[in-house]
């Protein structure tokens, strides 16, 4: 299913059933918590039901809670004034305020620490905010929708996370399954991603031999959404033809898809995928950049495999 401007595949039924709930949701005003693993399609899923929703036309905004400096995140949700900080030469707008009528989307929102946690439930709950080194009172007029793959509940249970700002946020929930859970998407969204990427690589006519599409929909796809992607990209670049066969993709996959030399034995995910990294890594001689492109994986997730495996 799709529109010009956000696309969600839908092909296998908790995927319709995700989209169902999300035109249900669209013109909600409360707060939106969507909760799922790393890559399986969170951002995405929140850009489809804003595009959908009667705040379609205002802004869509985004804040990654995760990956920049809690002062920083600060500053851009709630603004700040000239002098508010080292740095602060002129006033700026947060994104609370360029989104007004639109949506903020507050990527890993798990991530925030105490205090901002506390300022983001006073919103929530006035619908008001100052920008930081100001005293004018402003009004919220934009929804929040907060992403995480965290268990909230869990992150409540141990004190990371503020139960009354958990059960605020957590009046409209929906979960993304792993792509593991809704195979059906798998086929689709491999050939979403072949006409989408196959012109940025000068493939304009890739297509997916039928041994390909068989291997990709065995695999149990870790990484989710995202590492289908890679691995498709990672297929464009090595294909010698225009049809993208077993052998271009990446060799985590076709590990996983070789049967065990021992007759009969059976392996764990854990154990192959172990296997093809620590091929991979000895092949390129434990050039980290090299590996992960082959293997279709991030840098960062390899270093972090390695170090799972032990693969020092």
């Amino acid at each position: 299913m799709s529109d010009a401007r956000a696309t969600w595949i839908a092909a296998d039924p908790a995927s319709v059933h995700i989209l169902e709930i999300g035109e249900k949701l669209a013109d909600a005003a409360t707060t939106l918590l969507i909760t799922g693993e790393s890559g399986s399609g969170k951002d995405q899923l929140a850009r489809w039901i804003h595009e959908r929703g009667s705040r379609r036309d205002a802004p869509l905004l985004k804040i990654d809670c995760a990956s920049l400096p809690a002062e920083l995140v600060e500053s851009e949700l709630f603004g700040h004034e000239r002098g508010a900080f080292t740095g602060a030469v002129a006033r700026k707008p947060g994104r609370l305020e360029m989104a007004q009528g639109g949506t903020i989307v507050l990527d890993e929102i798990a991530a925030l620490g105490p205090g901002l946690q506390a300022k983001l439930l006073r919103v929530l709950e006035e619908r008001t905010f100052e920008r930081l080194g100001g005293t004018e009172t402003l009004r919220m007029d934009s929804r929040l929708m907060a992403l995480t793959n965290t268990d909230l509940g869990q992150a409540v249970a141990t004190g990371r996370f503020r139960e009354d700002l958990f059960f605020r946020l957590n009046v409209l929930a929906l979960v993304v399954p792993p792509l593991r859970e809704r195979r059906g998407d798998i086929a689709a969204l491999a050939a979403h991603f072949v006409a989408r990427l196959g012109p940025v690589h000068g493939r304009a006519d890739a297509s997916l031999a039928p041994e390909a599409v068989k291997l990709l929909e065995s695999y149990d796809w870790p990484g989710n959404v995202r590492e289908l992607k890679n691995a498709i990209e990672h297929a464009l670049v090595f294909a010698k033809t225009w049809q993208l066969d077993i052998a271009d993709f990446p060799e985590i996959l076709r590990a996983a898809g070789r049967p065990s030399a021992a007759a009969g034995a059976l392996r764990s995910l854990e154990e192959i995928e172990r296997e093809a990294i620590k091929a991979t890594l000895e092949a390129t001689r434990y050039k980290i950049g090299q590996a992960a492109e082959v293997l279709g994986i991030s840098r960062k997730t390899l270093l972090e495999k390695r170090k799972k495996y032990g693969l020092m």
